[in-house]
């Protein structure tokens, strides 16, 4: 968000309500902004245009799905100027979920969800060390996802 940009406190409530449940009807957002729907959906659609928000998700439960193995995955690169070639190929790797370029040890960090171990082993193996330009790669098995929030519009 550019810094100059100003949320008055409509504009704050509006997408602290929608983070909370992105599905909330304008409606039920003007009652509890105490303004019209209208209102509601000129001032959304003027965030969105302007870039604030930048899109809505429905969230599906991994482990519903069988994926009950979470790992973020430090990839190291034989070459910095390898990045932009090496996230391309990352793309067509479904199981990744999130990519991150990144200071510190690693140029990359990953997120990925897999069925099991053995399957985390066969997207290691197979799909990432096979990837040109990643020289190594350290793995890190979540046991479990404790939160996961939003930052607050303030």
């Amino acid at each position: 968000m550019n810094k100059n940009y100003q949320l008055d406190d409509i504009d704050k409530k509006i997408l602290n309500l929608l983070q909370e449940d992105s599905r909330m009807p304008f409606l039920e957002i003007a009652r509890e902004c105490g303004i019209s729907g209208a209102a509601i959906h000129q001032r959304f659609q003027k965030l969105l245009n302007d870039g604030l928000v930048i899109g809505s998700e429905i969230l599906v439960d991994p482990i519903k799905i069988g994926y009950s193995t979470c790992a973020f995955i430090g990839i190291f690169l034989e070459k910095a100027s390898m990045f932009s070639e090496v996230v391309e190929e990352l793309k067509k790797i479904p199981e990744v979920v999130e990519c991150h370029y990144t200071t510190g040890n690693y140029s990359i960090f990953i997120k990925v969800f897999t069925h099991d171990n053995n399957h985390l082993k066969e997207v290691l193996a197979e799909k990432l060390q096979s990837i040109k330009g990643i020289s190594r790669t350290e793995t890190l098995i979540s046991l479990e996802q404790s939160f996961k929030r939003y930052l607050p519009v303030t």
